[in-house]
């Protein structure tokens, strides 16, 4: 029931007319040669074929019942064009003067359909040893037996080590390490000193202590002693960080470390970098935080060696 290949008014555009190639529109469009003195309505099909008005044109000769014959011929033209364009509504909306807009498949090509959605491939990590942190404007290394967490929402850039083991206190899943970037907010203070030495508490509780929901993972903190303290060059920017053994009731507990620096870019806020990695068989050496913070650097300066230092030097 679809129309013939034709020039047809655009749907879009009713002063241009658009070709119809008897399954879809194209995308060749002109200027109507001719005005039409009263164009097909909106919805009900091409406009009149030329041949109709040929029929409708008056004879030459044959009087009066020439003429009645003439009339007659147009009406049912007229009739069986209206009816042709209800039964094309109807049936194919993507038809020549049809209300809603083109078939989205002549425009665009094809949807795709499940079989193709589902054999698709996800998109290649274009740089898996690298974590980019846009909001703190730093990036993260990677180090060999971590990986990024692509499901952080609303917790800061990080990156973990991917194995799962059973909690050695409260019913639960943990991790051996992970590192956390996020923007220092509650508070104005701008030295990384003094920065780092008010989140460390926070940051073993955080890690060692209470979840989110309410447990004990380790049976809680019972006691932690310092083990590395100093300033350090973070990203172009002089830092500071802290790090404690911590002692938990129940498994061998481990480390943690608040490293704060003010970011180079934007307004140039404070960041603070928690950092924890587990004592217990198969944690990843807690040299590893050592890498990591060396190798923090600014988005805007990828492959500086950071500014004045080169690594993590204990306080004097």
């Amino acid at each position: 029931m679809s129309p013939p290949p034709g020039w047809y008014p655009d749907p879009h555009q009713s002063a241009v007319e658009r070709w119809w190639d008897g399954t879809a529109w194209t995308e060749h469009r002109r200027t109507p040669e001719v005005p039409q003195a009263a164009p097909a309505a909106q919805g009900f099909g091409p406009a009149p074929d030329p041949a109709a008005t040929a029929v409708m044109a008056p004879a030459s000769s044959g009087g009066g019942r020439a003429k009645i014959l003439a009339l007659a011929a147009a009406g049912v033209v007229l009739v069986a064009s209206i009816v042709t364009g209800v039964v094309v509504l109807g049936k194919d909306d993507d038809g020549p003067g049809a209300v809603a807009a083109p078939s989205t498949e002549a425009e665009t090509g094809p949807a795709p359909t499940p079989t193709e959605k589902e054999t698709r491939s996800p998109t290649a990590d274009p740089d898996p040893d690298t974590l980019v942190d846009d909001l703190n404007g730093i990036t993260l290394p990677v180090p060999k037996g971590w990986e990024k967490d692509d499901d952080t929402v609303g917790g800061g850039a990080t990156i973990q080590t991917p194995d799962i083991v059973d909690c050695p206190g409260d019913s639960g899943l943990c991790r051996h390490g992970t590192v956390t970037s996020n923007t220092a907010t509650g508070t104005n203070e701008t030295d990384p000193k003094a920065l780092a030495l008010g989140d460390i508490e926070d940051a073993a509780e955080a890690a060692y202590d209470k979840d989110k929901l309410d447990r004990q993972p380790y049976g809680g903190v019972t006691g932690h002693e310092q083990v590395k303290a100093g300033q350090v060059a973070v990203a172009g920017r002089a830092g500071y960080y802290v790090r404690w053994r911590v002692h938990t009731a129940k498994g061998p507990g481990g480390y943690v470390q608040s490293l704060a620096f003010a970011s180079s870019v934007g307004s140039e806020s404070m960041i603070i970098v928690r950092f924890a990695v587990g004592a217990a068989d198969g944690a990843p050496p807690v040299s590893d935080m050592d890498e990591i913070t060396a190798g923090i650097r600014s988005v805007d300066d990828s492959e500086s060696s950071g500014g004045v230092g080169s690594g993590v030097t204990p306080a004097p």
